[in-house]
């Protein structure tokens, strides 16, 4: 089976970085995975993706050696099983507050006995490999997301959950639970939670991971994070577009040329 880097990189040690996809379109998908991130995510919960969209993406970004990871719409078998029988290599789970709610993350990532995954790898034995059943729960990364007061007033419990290989912050969300304002930075305490997060993931031998932006990068790094969002393609193109647009109004405001 394809081996995951992603995971290798994180067994040695490796911080990763990856970029967020939204858009719902093969190109582009292409054209990040193109970039050299570690991972690429096509987001099926708030991105405006659909399952269809999401497999020739999917197809898109194997043409590239970036992994591809799918964060699901919620904590359901079903879902789950879909996007790695298209070729994700891992899978990002909202929402995740409770040891049993890891429980059935894990289920749903992994074949029997590890698990209760349904058999039926369509598309992924073709990008994967045809022994796929053979690595697929080695490979395949169950990635939790921690983002709710709760998830982390029980996160040594979830931690302890077999299975799980990296647990993924939402800042937003994690902020609006702790009586804050949406955001990636906050502090008080969103940055303790950030901290602990990241420290009990240590502890267990969980990956810390987190949405966040490349100015943040060095700050999660330093902190212990190992799986850092930095990118995505609805931010990428109109902070581009803004930047060209405001040179070409720079230089071009001088006086106007008189035709005629």
């Amino acid at each position: 089976m394809r081996s995951n880097t992603v995971k290798a990189k994180w067994a040695s040690g490796e911080v990763t970085f990856g970029a967020w996809l939204s858009i719902p379109s093969s190109f582009s998908a292409e054209i990040m995975a193109h970039q050299g991130f570690d991972w690429v995510c096509i987001d099926m919960q708030h991105g405006v993706i659909d399952y269809q969209v999401a497999v020739t993406m999917l197809q898109a970004i194997s043409s590239t050696p970036t992994i591809p990871f799918a964060r699901v719409p919620w904590n359901e078998p079903g879902i789950i099983g879909k996007a790695l029988d298209a070729g994700a290599m891992g899978v990002i789970i909202p929402m995740v507050n409770s040891v049993e709610e890891a429980e059935r993350a894990v289920a749903a990532c992994r074949y029997y006995p590890l698990g209760a995954r349904s058999f039926g790898p369509t598309r992924a034995t073709y990008y994967a490999g045809p022994d796929y059943f053979v690595g697929a729960n080695t490979e395949i990364a169950c990635i939790p997301m921690i983002e709710t007061r709760q998830a982390v007033e029980r996160l040594d419990d979830i931690l302890k959950v077999p299975g799980i290989d990296a647990v993924y912050v939402g800042p937003a969300d994690l902020s609006i639970t702790l009586g804050l304002p949406p955001g990636m930075a906050n502090g008080g305490a969103f940055e303790d939670a950030r901290l602990l997060i990241s420290r009990k993931c240590a502890e267990n031998g969980v990956i810390a991971g987190i949405h966040a932006n490349s100015s943040l990068a060095e700050k999660h790094a330093s902190a212990g994070y190992r799986m850092i969002t930095i990118s995505g393609d609805a931010v990428a193109l109109p902070l581009q577009a803004q930047s060209d647009l405001k040179t070409a109004r720079g230089s071009a405001s001088g006086p106007k040329a008189v035709y005629g």
